[in-house]
């Protein structure tokens, strides 16, 4: 196990490095013109990860090559929003941490500004009763928790903080160049033998193993697993961590829906989208102009003018090879590449309904004109059919616009796993105009032990960025991955090995000091 302190060296030094560095690689391509360099490369699926792959590929390759990305659907993938009321809302990933320092460049690079903060309230319902309810203020809120569970909450913030700044380590690495040929070693990267453990561990044992209580786990930590991935705390610990960080304080999201990021990307990169379906990859073998043989892929896709293919040198798969998401195969390779990898997705159905809650659904007395509460978690109970409720603002949020209240007809976005039956709606609300729903295969089943993750090399020059979601999935380990994708390109096309799979860069940062 490796360990870093890269706090030894001054913010100033570090930057400095960055920069050189930075420069360092890019004079490396400018001296390197004679070089052969790719003339097309293909990015299969729009989400998150694909758009954010197109922007680093183009950082990395310069402006001369051609980039491809093939989307049959809408651009932005598990990012989506829907149109209820003439506001549109957002119905997939919601909100970014503050410490998403890939996002954060992304919306500065794109000039796109956060949304408007509006205060929230939260509150944790067993399928009864609402067992805890957040105050407005927060002296109140700090002595509930206190008498409830001890400092078992500061504990658990302490906890997470402690897996965000080994977390963080990947942004120096990839300042630097560095790349990881598979989700292990990135994973080392960052946290050493302790993030394989948290991966091969639920997130209850390795609380458990922390001093943490059972009641506060059932209690607080469940509800925050079942919002974010639909799942109960025998997730692993590494993505139950990355869950618990989706419940801090300071997360934001992108005005007019996140989405607007994958877009953007697309354009900054300056590449082609197509509107299509690929079907297949053919590993293809041409005479170049040396007359040795150039070993190229042929991407087949069906849009709408029909079935067609193209050459590329270079393929990044960004969607799912697993069944259910994927049906792309895969022919021509020595060994062969399956077309779905083990593991299942796992089913979350999002529902908007503008309609007015039905308080005693809640087991509650309290007034609906006074209930300010927003987000509705839910514990890993018999008597929950629904993971949460939560009150939705517009991905715009209007001038002075303030949040209604439930006694007022407004949008509520339901988490379940399966979808809401009639009875279910008119048992959650007293009345309701319109219902939206969207089934979503969103996220693996985190079921440890740990199987072994499907590698970010498919082939030679092949590549799959999707193989992260089984660490964690959210919007910034797609952008890591893309990052991390678009380095191993760029080092195995030039053959530059010296930053693949190593983790000497705070040995070397002091050397060059």
């Amino acid at each position: 196990m490796l360990t870093m302190n890269f706090h030894t060296l001054s913010l100033r030094a570090v930057l400095f490095l960055g920069l050189y560095h930075s420069g360092r690689r890019s004079l490396t391509s400018a001296s390197g013109l004679q070089e052969p360099q790719p003339h097309k490369i293909a990015v299969v699926g729009a989400g998150i990860g694909g758009t954010a792959a197109a922007y680093f590929l183009r950082q990395e390759f310069g402006p001369a090559v051609q980039i491809d990305v093939f989307e049959p659907g809408t651009v932005g993938g598990r990012l989506a929003t829907a149109k209820i009321g003439g506001h549109e809302y957002e119905t997939g990933g919601a909100v970014i941490h503050p410490l998403n320092l890939h996002m954060k460049h992304f919306i500065e690079k794109l000039g796109i500004p956060p949304r408007n903060d509006v205060p929230s309230k939260m509150a944790i319902f067993d399928g009864k009763e609402l067992v805890f309810e957040q105050s407005d203020w927060f002296i109140v809120n700090f002595f509930r928790m206190l008498w409830r569970y001890g400092f078992s909450f500061l504990r658990m913030q302490m906890w997470v903080e402690s897996v965000l700044d080994k977390f963080m380590r990947i942004y120096q690495y990839q300042q630097f160049g560095y790349a990881f040929t598979n989700v292990e070693r990135l994973l080392h990267a960052m946290g050493g033998d302790g993030f394989l453990t948290l991966m091969n561990q639920t997130l209850e044992e390795a609380m458990m193993g922390e001093g943490f209580s059972q009641v506060f786990i059932n209690d607080i930590v469940a509800p925050i697993t079942r919002v974010n991935y639909g799942q109960s705390v025998r997730i692993n610990g590494f993505v139950g961590a990355v869950s618990l960080a989706g419940a801090d304080s300071g997360l934001w999201a992108v005005d007019g829906g996140n989405k607007r990021v994958c877009t953007g990307l697309i354009y900054n990169s300056k590449s082609e989208l197509i509107h299509a379906k690929v079907t297949s990859v053919t590993m293809k073998s041409r005479p170049s102009k040396r007359g040795n043989a150039v070993n190229l892929y042929e991407v087949n896709y069906v849009g709408e003018s029909g079935s067609a293919h193209s050459l590329y040198d270079i393929v990044v798969i960004a969607t799912p090879l697993h069944q259910g998401k994927s049906d792309i195969t895969f022919s021509g390779f020595c060994p062969p590449i399956p077309s779905h990898y083990p593991g299942l997705y796992h089913q979350t159905v999002t529902t908007l309904v503008h309609g007015k809650l039905n308080m005693s659904y809640l087991g509650t007395t309290e007034p609906a004109s006074k209930f300010t509460v927003s987000d509705i978690l839910t514990t890993d109970s018999k008597y929950c059919d629904i993971n949460s409720l939560s009150s939705l603002d517009p991905v715009t949020i209007p001038g002075g616009y303030k949040r209604p209240r439930a006694s007022h007809t407004t949008v509520w976005k339901v988490f379940s796993p399966q979808p809401l039956t009639q009875d279910q709606l008119q048992r959650i609300f007293l009345s309701y105009d319109s219902v939206s729903e969207t089934p979503w295969l969103a996220y693996p089943a985190y079921r440890p032990p740990h199987r072994k993750t499907p590698p970010f090399i498919l082939h030679d020059r092949l590549y799959y960025l999707n193989a992260v979601e089984w660490a964690a999935s959210a919007m910034e380990m797609s952008a890591i991955a893309a990052r991390n994708v678009a380095l191993l390109a760029h080092h195995r096309w030039h053959q530059q090995p010296g930053k693949i799979d190593q983790e000497d860069l705070h040995t070397r940062l002091r050397g060059e000091l």
